[in-house]
């Protein structure tokens, strides 16, 4: 079973996702993140593949992103950090990148080189749902895959049903229409939201994303989804003095 599946399988609530961007603060840092994590008690990692023109990122992300790329970070060099990383974690780890560096490394290799490090889902922004049905999808199904896709508040019901019907893993729920980035609440637009797609009882579980800081909007997000994703405020703490270790500590401290 893929270890997203067996994570909504044994945990139905309160899940949390912590995304970083691969390479930052330091080149070799990516391993001992992905380690420190699992060993703070998050459920699933979604690894940041830097990309210079990173379109739905806010600005601690883009940094981090640009950090990444300077200190030589690129898609070959991760799967060379993540070839045995099976030998030391088994949670769930999802890569997500945009679709440019991945066309330019090649699908199928990118799958092919995700799967044999034991990646077990992709989230690829900036890929129309129109060419993911029609050349993607078939791809990443042959390697054991899933492919997970955004909604927004914008987003109309017939189109996140069509999603939900064609997709596995989870639906990436983003809080709003903005980049990413930390906020201390949530407004009532984007409660209303998160009900409105609750109420429309999904197959597939959903995280929700973009703007998760600290307990009350982790929980909030929670009373309607399977869990949060945490991004900016983990970079942020990534970036500041505080050892790898350190940042995790205080991340899983202002959250739960």
């Amino acid at each position: 079973m893929n270890r997203i599946d067996r994570l909504f399988e044994e945990k139905k609530s309160g899940i949390l996702s912590v995304y970083f961007t691969a390479g930052y603060p330091q080149l070799d840092d990516t391993v001992p993140v992905i380690k420190a994590l699992e060993n703070r008690g998050v459920d699933l990692i979604e690894i940041g593949v830097p990309f210079s023109d990173p379109m739905a990122d806010g600005p601690v992300i883009q940094v981090s992103g640009a950090r990444a790329l300077d200190n030589g970070m690129s898609v070959k060099h991760l799967f060379g950090q993540l070839t045995a990383i099976r030998e030391e974690v088994s949670i769930p780890l999802v890569l997500m990148g945009y679709l440019n560096p991945i066309m330019q490394f090649g699908f199928d290799n990118y799958c092919a080189e995700a799967a044999k490090c034991g990646i077990d889902g992709l989230i690829i922004p900036d890929l129309p749902f129109a060419e993911y049905m029609d050349a993607y999808k078939p791809i990443a199904e042959k390697y054991g895959l899933h492919i997970i896709m955004l909604i927004t508040p914008e987003t109309s019901e017939e189109r996140i049903r069509l999603i939900d019907e064609h997709t596995s893993g989870f639906i990436y729920m983003v809080s709003t229409a903005s980049v990413t980035g930390a906020k201390n609440s949530f407004g009532d637009e984007s409660l209303a939201y998160f009900r409105r797609v609750n109420a429309m009882q999904l197959k597939n579980p959903r995280l929700i994303g973009f703007g998760i800081s600290n307990k009350d909007t982790f929980n909030a997000a929670c009373r309607e989804a399977s869990g949060a994703i945490i991004g900016s405020k983990f970079i942020s703490l990534l970036g500041s003095d505080k050892t790898i270790d350190e940042a995790v500590a205080r991340l899983v401290e202002t959250i739960r």
